[in-house]
């Protein structure tokens, strides 16, 4: 979920309103404000706690959608260097995450030290540490650090996953149009994969296979909407997926299809870049990917200082939920100031040190 170059108003609008979910899923998720309040509105806690969750699904179409943007506005793969390109996007992923890591460690202790909750991490051994930062925490099965991390994980696959099909079909040797169509196909043909196969068997849900279904439709939307052309292409993907959904309903690929076809419609008619005219949505999607790094620390603070005040109080929880998905917002809105937003010039440097390393010259040095 980290920031495109150039802003897209209704990718904003969609960031911002999934981010919200997801945070409010939290909330009503993990007590125990949500436990004592829950009494004043059971129905919307045990929809938040349940449903809100598949906000996800918002960010996996869009980040497949924007992957092609940046890779193959075309479906060719543009890069000269896809690995040069990986570690750059493992480095722009990795500073603000690392940040927020560490955030999440010491809102943990300072938790630890005001209630006992079973939603509060144990301190971090040294190899989960290490586990988080080349994001396998998951696939390694070690505890996470913070709610929501498994996904800048998951990002990271899918986007890999994305870059070595476009790779593979360039390599084919087809030409500009042939690795075009092949690289489309492939993509395709991997999607169905996912859909109707590893998307199915909650085993898989470690990896990236099992939601390339949902960032595929992201991808293959981009390609679909990419000219004037009349929107077969849109009513073939939705047609394809409906089929996936009949063989087997998924509520979560259903809102992934709703999303895609949200995005391919705004492209298609020209209004991605202008609509809607918010500057609250503009603002609250910018800032969504801080906010879903450091909402679960910020939660989890108040969680236990609402606790210690008013352990039994249904009210006042609820207040303090309030008070948490605020500051929430506010917490994110601080973190891509200090750390997002600057976390460019980090990057630069990091990416800088890691080249010069593995550059020829440097080797022959050595």
């Amino acid at each position: 979920m980290p920031v495109a170059a150039t802003r897209l108003a209704f990718v904003d609008a969609l960031k911002a309103v999934a981010s919200q979910f997801i945070v409010l899923h939290h909330l009503a998720f993990y007590g125990p404000m949500s436990d004592v309040a829950n009494d004043l509105a059971p129905a919307l806690f045990s929809w938040l706690s349940q449903n809100a969750r598949l906000a996800v699904q918002v960010f996996l179409v869009i980040g497949g959608f924007l992957a092609a943007k940046a890779l193959a506005p075309n479906g060719r793969l543009q890069a000269a260097a896809p690995l040069a390109l990986l570690v750059k996007r493992y480095v722009k992923l990795i500073v603000p995450y690392a940040a927020a890591v560490l955030l999440s460690i010491l809102c943990a202790a300072i938790a630890r030290h005001l209630m006992d909750h079973d939603s509060i991490p144990n301190p971090p051994t040294l190899w989960q540490m290490l586990a988080h930062l080349v994001l396998l925490q998951n696939i390694l099965d070690f505890d996470s650090l913070s709610a929501g991390l498994w996904y800048i994980a998951i990002d990271f696959q899918l986007f890999a996953l994305l870059l070595a099909a476009l790779w593979l079909a360039r390599s084919t040797g087809l030409g500009v149009r042939g690795a075009s169509i092949s690289g489309i196909a492939l993509v395709a043909g991997l999607a169905l994969a996912s859909l109707l196969g590893f998307n199915r068997n909650p085993q898989w849900d470690i990896w990236g296979l099992y939601f390339f279904g949902a960032y595929a439709l992201g991808a293959l939307m981009y390609w679909a909407t990419r000219t004037e052309q009349e929107p077969h292409g849109m009513l073939l993907i939705a047609a394809v997926v409906v089929a996936t959904l009949i063989v087997d309903f998924r509520s979560r690929i259903a809102l992934a299809l709703l999303t895609a076809l949200a995005l391919g419609v705004s492209r298609r008619w020209g209004f991605i870049a202008s609509q809607p005219k918010s500057k609250v949505l503009a603002y609250l999607g910018k800032i969504s990917y801080s906010v879903f790094l450091v909402h679960f620390p910020v939660i989890l603070v108040i969680n236990a200082v609402f606790t210690k005040l008013a352990p039994a109080n249904p009210l006042l929880n609820a207040f303090g939920i309030v008070v948490a998905w605020s500051a929430s917002i506010a917490g994110g809105a601080l973190f891509y100031r200090c750390v997002e937003k600057r976390g460019g010039r980090w990057q630069e440097l990091a990416l800088s040190a890691l080249f010069a390393r593995l550059s020829p010259a440097s080797r022959t040095k050595s």
